[in-house]
């Protein structure tokens, strides 16, 4: 029984997925941040599916990019559950996530995500001759880069489209195609396919070691050295 965390942005879920399918799922909206949600959604998720934490055999995580302190939830609850229970990790990009309900489609598909006012963070994805593979790296920059950068042909989607669909009609018009975005329970189901076959290939992450995909640093900085007053 493998069990998915999502808490990369203002949306976020958890999901049980056993033998190729979803058992439940649980979604909620956080304004603030997940800390308060996440652990009684699982407590909630598992006591609905009669399932016990002795159960579960993996832990899926989505490790950004996303927000620094939504990431952080998700990325100090996952890894206290696999040392816990002595459970295999496996971590999927928020972007990776977003493409994947479409990887059927013959195209370069194109996810974006906000990750703050001004930017957005993207990447790409394509099904090919041999398989699904990322064709370009994750990115940050702004909606206009996305824009300018952005391959003719492509699937533009991901929970970025919400805010920016009229901006990218406007600016790309009929040069892509931009799907609807179908909610969070869908990237949890991709979540959780996507790790359960990584697990099967033995692609597992260290629960010590594995850090939160950011692309960008904080705003908030370290503080200034205290400087001597002279009196």
């Amino acid at each position: 029984m493998l069990l998915a965390i999502d808490t990369s942005t203002r949306n976020g879920g958890v999901l049980l997925w056993n033998e190729g399918r979803m058992v439940s799922s649980y979604s909620w909206y956080s304004r603030r941040n997940h800390t308060v949600v996440l652990l009684p959604a699982v407590e909630h998720l598992l006591r609905w599916a009669d399932v016990q934490l002795q159960d579960l055999t993996c832990i899926a995580l989505c490790i950004g990019p996303g927000g620094f302190s939504a990431l952080r939830v998700g990325m100090t609850v996952s890894k206290g559950l696999c040392l816990a229970l002595n459970l295999p990790l496996v971590a999927v990009s928020t972007l990776e996530m977003e493409a994947y309900p479409h990887a059927h489609i013959e195209k370069p598909i194109c996810p974006l995500i906000e990750i703050s006012r001004q930017e957005v963070a993207w990447a790409q994805f394509q099904r090919l001759q041999d398989g699904w593979h990322q064709t370009q790296p994750e990115e940050a920059t702004s909606l206009e880069r996305f824009a300018q950068a952005v391959p003719e042909g492509s699937l533009l989607c991901g929970e970025g489209i919400v805010a920016h669909s009229a901006f990218l009609e406007a600016t790309l018009g009929s040069k892509v195609t931009i799907a609807t975005y179908p909610g969070p329970t869908l990237r949890l189901s991709a979540l959780a396919e996507l790790g359960a076959a990584r697990l099967e290939l033995n692609v597992t992450h260290d629960p010590a070691n594995l850090q939160p995909l950011y692309l960008r640093q904080p705003t908030i900085t370290k503080a200034n050295p205290p400087r001597r007053v002279r009196h």
